[in-house]
């Protein structure tokens, strides 16, 4: 029963990543660039994480411990950095689906990593994720030619640093408290983001409300709940399983998109979704079937 919970905190976590692209898109209109979402993401992500650490975790730590932890918040701060950019320059479909690719890329680490070859499950897992997400985009109404390099750069490179995200958060400091270790992954992630964008340079013209709900919201579905969720869960249920989980970003994003930017989303769409979701209980099935047997 308690792999399957863990398994719920990582599709909890992958909802929460799939959270951010609708609001970036919406703070657009509202004049919030994109390097601003970026920095309100992870520094308002670490100032509630560090409050909820003052007041409720007491956790020493080793230097060798928390710079293992500081180093291991860069996949986070590169992979958004990376996503963000790849939306400036193709439309949110594409970019979604080349992030998407972290879902083969984190089998082949797994491989590495494990030295064990994946599942027949987790295969038919990655089959059903791509061929749904491939309608859940809508990408086949997309004109795919004239794609501009640097976004397929930069989506790519979302891919491989969200990959090296899911590692780092089943293999660095499992023994730490999860909020502890959350919170020192955002101090790297912060210090990250303040070298590439300086605080300094913030552009928009007023700090409105928006802005500040805009941040809440960046920085609690951005910064604090996924490296949260993932650190409690993927080291339980191991990061190929982890990997094929977390692509509950994909329909999330698509239904926000719809709900918040009154994207549509077509019936085909719809069915692409349903294919992911299919994906991920086929490859919850080897847990499913202990499970039934143990109740037994």
């Amino acid at each position: 029963m308690r792999i399957l919970i863990y398994s719920f905190y990582v599709i909890l976590g992958g909802c929460s990543f799939g959270v951010l692209a609708p609001f970036v898109k919406l703070g657009y209109q509202y004049g919030i660039s994109t390097s601003d979402s970026l920095r309100l993401q992870f520094m308002v992500g670490f100032i509630i994480l560090a409050f909820i650490n003052l007041l409720f975790i007491r956790y020493p730590l080793s230097i060798k411990t928390f710079v293992k932890m500081l180093l291991s918040g860069i996949p986070i701060a590169l992979t958004t950095t990376f996503y963000y950019n790849s939306l400036e320059y193709l439309d949110a479909s594409i970019a979604i689906v080349l992030l998407f690719q972290y879902t083969w890329m984190g089998l082949i680490v797994d491989m590495v990593v494990e030295k064990h070859a994946p599942s027949k499950e987790k295969l038919g897992a990655v089959v059903l994720l791509f061929i749904g997400s491939i309608f859940a985009v809508n990408i086949y109404d997309i004109n795919l030619s004239n794609l501009p390099p640097l976004g397929l750069m930069w989506g790519l490179l979302a891919a491989v640093s969200f990959t090296c995200f899911l590692l780092v958060s089943g293999k660095v400091a499992n023994h730490v408290p999860p909020l502890r270790k959350s919170m020192v992954m955002s101090l790297g992630a912060v210090i990250v983001i303040v070298i590439v964008y300086p605080p300094t340079q913030f552009i928009s013209s007023e700090f409105t409300i928006s802005f500040w709900i805009l941040g809440l919201m960046l920085g609690l579905f951005g910064a604090v709940l996924p490296p949260l969720l993932f650190s409690m869960s993927i080291p339980k249920v191991g990061n190929g399983l982890g990997t094929i989980l977390s692509s509950s970003e994909l329909p999330t994003t698509t239904i926000l998109s719809a709900i918040v930017l009154s994207e549509k989303v077509t019936l085909l769409q719809w069915f692409g979704m349903v294919v992911i979701l299919i994906g991920i209980v086929w490859a919850n099935i080897p847990q499913l079937q202990r499970q039934f047997v143990n109740s037994e």
